[in-house]
């Protein structure tokens, strides 16, 4: 049990030369066995120590991470992706970490070939490859991700896949996780582009929301957290750079559909950002 009351269940044994992966869950039962058991193998073999961190959940995710794959199960009442990432780190014994969202797909060879990045000279942050799965979306959202997907700064910076990867000298960088929303675009703000890295490897799978509103409300939640992150507490220029580096990829007449689709969404999300909502939820991606 931690100073915060948080209870620690041991997991599988670890060995020298293998890393963490630490695992956030909020009410995750429906979706974390799928990211867990891809690993379940390399953590019998002590390659990898899973850290699952059950934040204020009401359901069976703790139960089901066990059965998924030998984990470290941390539980706390804390609702905080924060709190829960660094209850991660004080149980975590290996170098580099990975951090995990617990609804994101990855194979074994995905996260060894991102710490293989992580133990190059220079590298203090990285992420693998990332695709949206946009299957059962409607046509807005399929828009919106195909026109996301064309962005360079998604191919080179850490925020967007669920997933991220920081060497011991990158995390000495970091600290501690502070309470924000954003987790990624944070770390992602604590390195210049050479000390990051993109992995061109097989993408990890990340599920997106089928609807318009849910779309709708995680752009919110992401404005928010950029605007909570800029210097002064005051307005961020985020949504306007990635608008302007959208327009300039537009090639095509379908490149202009999806681009005036992303410039609407971001226009709402910025408005309604305003209402000062922190943390919105999509539930329809988690299937």
């Amino acid at each position: 049990m931690t100073g915060d009351g948080a209870h620690i269940l041991p997991g599988a044994r670890w060995e020298s030369g293998s890393f963490s992966v630490i695992v956030p869950a909020h009410n995750e039962a429906a979706v974390i066995a799928r990211t867990l058991q891809p690993l379940a193998a390399a953590a019998e073999r002590g390659d990898v120590e899973i850290v699952v961190v059950c934040n204020a959940c009401e359901d069976d995710t703790a139960a089901v991470a066990e059965h998924a794959a030998p984990v470290t199960l941390v539980q706390t009442d804390t609702a905080s992706k924060p709190h829960a990432l660094n209850l991660g780190d004080a149980q975590a014994h290996h170098w580099p970490r990975i951090y995990l969202d617990a609804d994101i797909e990855v194979c074994e060879r995905t996260l060894l070939a991102t710490v293989s990045a992580l133990r190059q000279p220079g590298v203090l942050a990285a992420r693998p490859a990332a695709r949206y799965d946009v299957s059962g979306a409607t046509g807005a959202v399929r828009s919106y991700y195909r026109a996301r997907s064309r962005l360079p700064s998604f191919r080179r910076a850490l925020w967007g896949a669920g997933v991220y990867g920081l060497s011991e000298y990158g995390h000495q960088r970091l600290g501690r996780f502070p309470e924000l929303t954003g987790d990624d675009l944070w770390v992602d703000r604590l390195f210049a582009a050479d000390e990051k890295a993109v992995v061109d490897i097989d993408p990890v799978v990340v599920r997106v929301p089928l609807t318009l509103p849910a779309l709708l409300a995680i752009t919110r939640r992401n404005t928010s957290g950029a605007r909570e992150q800029s210097p002064g507490g005051g307005r961020d220029s985020t949504t306007e750079r990635t608008v302007h580096e959208l327009f300039a990829s537009v090639r095509a007449p379908l490149d202009v559909t999806d681009f005036l689709v992303f410039a609407a969404v971001a226009t709402a999300a910025r408005l309604g950002a305003r209402s000062g909502r922190r943390w919105e939820r999509d539930d329809t991606s988690r299937r």
